[in-house]
This record gives structure tokens, sequence and C-alpha cells, in this order.
């Protein structure tokens, strides 16, 4: 079976979203020119592989809904983020998102650098992604 290309999962969704979706991809191309997109069609996504070394690692995708798009991370709780611009905490355990929709985008820069701290965590070791874990919950307890 062939795979679906994005531009067929997008053909269901509203021109607004679809517009949406679309310039996310140009970022994501922008940002990580190296990685490889493919339509997750279970999920009806559009997923991210980075290749590293003779594997790949997804590390990212976009979700359309009716009102509004996700730029998602799988291991999202991982990541830097001080400026508290992902959401999904208390909602999953690791994936973290952003949303845009029209007239709400969020800026190309902090896409930028949300994607390159994706990249970031999907090469580190899973001994690494580990540690990074554990310092995180270190983090959480000492705030409470």
């Amino acid at each position: 079976m062939d795979p679906l290309p994005p531009e067929a999962l997008l053909a269901d969704y509203p021109p607004a979203m679809r517009s949406e979706a679309e310039w996310l991809r140009s970022v994501v191309r922008q940002v990580t020119p190296d990685a490889t997109e493919r339509v997750r069609t279970g999920w009806r996504i559009i997923g991210y592989d980075l290749p590293i070394g003779r594997r790949s690692v997804y590390f990212a995708w976009i979700m359309i809904e009716a009102r509004h798009v996700h730029l998602g991370f799988p291991n999202g709780v991982l990541m830097g983020d001080p400026e508290r611009r992902m959401d999904g905490q208390g909602i999953t355990k690791k994936a973290r998102w952003i949303t845009t929709a029209p007239g709400r985008r969020p800026r190309e820069s902090d896409l930028a650098e949300l994607l390159h701290e994706a990249v970031r965590v999907a090469r580190l070791s899973r001994s690494e992604r580990v540690a990074v874990a554990m310092f995180r919950e270190d983090e959480a307890d000492a705030r409470r």
C-alpha cells in the first residue's frame, strides 16, 4: 500500500485549517530539513522522523482539528520550555504541543526554538532521556 501524501490528509479539513497546517509544515521543513515527513493514518497526523545514525527517531507531529492545529512533540516533557509555551501538562505524561489557529499563530522563532529543542531531545540516548526525566521530576517535587 502506497503511503498517503500529506496533501490527501489535509484535503479532509476546512481551508483555514489546511492553511495553518501548511504553514506549520513549511516551518518544520525550514528548521529541520533532514526530517522525513509522513502521514500516520491511524492517528490522522503528519509525523516527522529525524535520521540519527542508522535509525530514525519520531520527534514531532502536526495534528489538524476543526478549529486549530497542533505542532506536537512526543517527548515534550523532556524538552526545555522556560517560557511555558507548550500545552499538555496534566493531560499527557510525555507529549507536549503548541497550538495555532487563524489569527493566533505563534512566532516562527518560538516554533524554531521548540523544534531545535525537540531535535536535541531526539538525539539523547535512552539513559540520557531517563536522567533528564528524573531531573524534571526532582524539579517538580522541589516546586511543590
